[in-house]
This record gives C-alpha cells, sequence and structure tokens, in this order.
C-alpha cells in the first residue's frame, strides 16, 4: 500500500473514530462546534492527499467536484445542524426552508406590494393576448429581479465605459495623470452610500430610477480609471518600443500593444466593480425604493420571515455567479491568447 492511501485511511479513520466516542459517551452535542472544526482539518488532510493521487485526465473532474461538494456539505451540516439544535432554526432557517420560501417568492404574487420575483412570466401569452406589448411590459416590471438586474446592468455599463477610457488615457499621459490621480484617490474612499443622498438632489425625481443607476456608475467609474490606468502603467516599455521601432503610430500602438497588454488588469477591476454595483444596488435598495432584490430582502427582514429574508439573499448571490460567469464569458473572447 503507497503512503498516500495509509495516510488517507488514517485520517479517515480518525474521522470516524472521533465521532463514534463523543456519540457513544453523550457528548457530540456539547462538543459538536470543536468536533466539525476538527473535522474540517482532517478532511481538507485526507483532500489534499487524494489530490496527489487523482490522474492527470481526472484532475479537471477532481477540482470541480471538490469546488461544489464543499458548499453541499456545508450545506447538509447546515440542514443537520438546525435539526438537532446546534443553531437557532428560527434565525438561521435550514436550507430546505429557504429552499421552499425561494420557491414560494418566486410563484406567489405579493398583493400588499403589487410585486413579485421574477414579474410572473408564465402569464407573458395570457398578457400578449389580451393587451400586446404593454401589457407584457407591465407584467415583468413588478419584477424585483429584473428590477435590480437593470439597475446593475446600466450603471456598470455607464461606468465601466467612460471609467477605462479615462484609465487608460491617464495611463499614458502623465499630465492628465498628475490631475485626476489625486482626486479619484480621495473620492475613492469615500462610501459610495454616503453620496447617494447628493445625487438624489442631482435629479428632478430624487426617487426615480436615475439616482439609482448614477451612485452605481459612479462606484464603477472610479474603480475602473485606476485599475485601468494601473494596467496600462505596468507594461513593459519593451513593447511600446517594439511597437514604435515596426512604424506603429499613435492609435495602432492603443489597438494592438496598449490595450491588449492592459486587458487582464482591466478585466481583474472590471470582476471587483461588478462585485462593488451589486453591493451599492442591494443598499441603495435597502435604503430608498419599493422594488428590487435588495427591498424584497429588507422587507421581509421588518416583518420576520427570514426564510424569505434568506432567500432573497440566495438570489443576490446566485446574480453574482451569473454575472461572474459572463464576465468570464467575455473575457474568454477579447483575450483569446490567455485561455
Amino acid at each position: 500500500m503507497s503512503d498516500n492511501r495509509r495516510a488517507i485511511l488514517s485520517l479517515a479513520g480518525a474521522l470516524v473514530l472521533l465521532h463514534l466516542v463523543l456519540a457513544l459517551f453523550g457528548l457530540w452535542r456539547d462538543w459538536a462546534w470543536p468536533a466539525i472544526g476538527v473535522s474540517f482539518i482532517l478532511l481538507v488532510l485526507v483532500c489534499e492527499r487524494l489530490g496527489r493521487m487523482v490522474p492527470a485526465r481526472w484532475r479537471a473532474t477532481y477540482e470541480r467536484a471538490l469546488a461544489l461538494g464543499f458548499p453541499l456539505l456545508v450545506l447538509i451540516l447546515w440542514q443537520l445542524g438546525a435539526r438537532f439544535g446546534l443553531i437557532n432554526p428560527l434565525w438561521f432557517p435550514p436550507p430546505s426552508e429557504i429552499a421552499r420560501a425561494l420557491w414560494e417568492v418566486s410563484v406567489n404574487y405579493d398583493r400588499f406590494s403589487g410585486t413579485s420575483l421574477l414579474g410572473r412570466p408564465w402569464l407573458i401569452p395570457s398578457a400578449w393576448a389580451e393587451g400586446g406589448l404593454p401589457a407584457v411590459g407591465a407584467l415583468l416590471s413588478e419584477s424585483h429581479l429584473l428590477a435590480t438586474v437593470g439597475r446593475v446592468l446600466a450603471g456598470f455599463l455607464l461606468g465601466a465605459i467612460p471609467g477605462i477610457l479615462v484609465g487608460v488615457v491617464m495611463g499614458v499621459n502623465q499630465t492628465v495623470r498628475l490631475m485626476l490621480d489625486t482626486s479619484l484617490s480621495a473620492i475613492y474612499v469615500l462610501p459610495k452610500i454616503a453620496i447617494f443622498p447628493i445625487v438624489m438632489l442631482m435629479f428632478a425625481n430624487p426617487f426615480g430610477e436615475g439616482p439609482k443607476i448614477v451612485v452605481v456608475a459612479l462606484a464603477v467609474f472610479i474603480l475602473m480609471a485606476i485599475n485601468a490606468m494601473a494596467g496600462v502603467r505596468q507594461i513593459d516599455p519593451v513593447y511600446l518600443m517594439a511597437g514604435r521601432n515596426y512604424g506603429a503610430g499613435p492609435w495602432q500602438l492603443l489597438r494592438h500593444v496598449i490595450l491588449p497588454g492592459a486587458l487582464p488588469v482591466i478585466f481583474a477591476g472590471l470582476r471587483i466593480a461588478l462585485g462593488t454595483a451589486m453591493i451599492v444596488i442591494i443598499s441603495v435598495e435597502f435604503l430608498r425604493a419599493k422594488q428590487g432584490v435588495g427591498y424584497m430582502t429588507y422587507y421581509y427582514w421588518e416583518v420576520l420571515v427570514p426564510e424569505k429574508m434568506y432567500a432573497g439573499l440566495v438570489v443576490v448571490m446566485a446574480m453574482g455567479v451569473a454575472f461572474t460567469a459572463l464576465l468570464y464569458w467575455l473575457q474568454r473572447r477579447l483575450m483569446p491568447w490567455r485561455r
């Protein structure tokens, strides 16, 4: 037997023996959390040893199973912890209750607020037959999810595109960099939710969609300007010299050297900016909105329905995963040399 297999068996045996001894002596409930902590360490050691034995052709499958298996294990432990009283199920509902609540907010219509999570898309055929496109639009306008997605995408695009352009100019031109760098650094540290009341004063309708989108755009703009500038500044001067020696003009140099060289840092900034956009819009919906996933989450906290509050948080996390996957897809298309 190889050393890795012997180590795996020993660690797995220690894991089983630990919980068996605690159960036999009636100590498992009192020592559950320390036992779970020790079990996590043993599990990491087992997986690490197991990973050394996985053939190269199965490596990707093993890593995917590890990435998906651990969150699933956490959910199982959460369910068991609520079942056996290790956590308070009133404030930390088990995943099964959260899943049921997510189904309820997805299929039910809240007559009090006139909203639903998805906008009842299953009624689109009948709405189209009765009132055409306006009726379908009215049906979808009640959706919390679409309201938040629209605000995030609008603010992200309005902030990211100008931010990248300004950042590239700052990276190329020292005068512009000296003029703007200090101001951007000062504004960057401001909590974006703190400037929301100022943004509201800029609009004739301070309670409309404009201020919500603009505050997201401002947060994204500052992040992307700083990251794009850093991406341009980190390009090795050798590449710029090579481009000039081959006769590249300013626009050719920008297109074929500067932008491709800065793209890795720009996409890293886009991912950070996307997370910031989600945080800002959810915070804004907590404070000043009558629709959106953030509003729905805060509403169910106010009326003390924690399982539906957690369902709103699950929707926020799912949105983050979907947006990040879309960003990765775009990155693979724009940077084929990094595949």
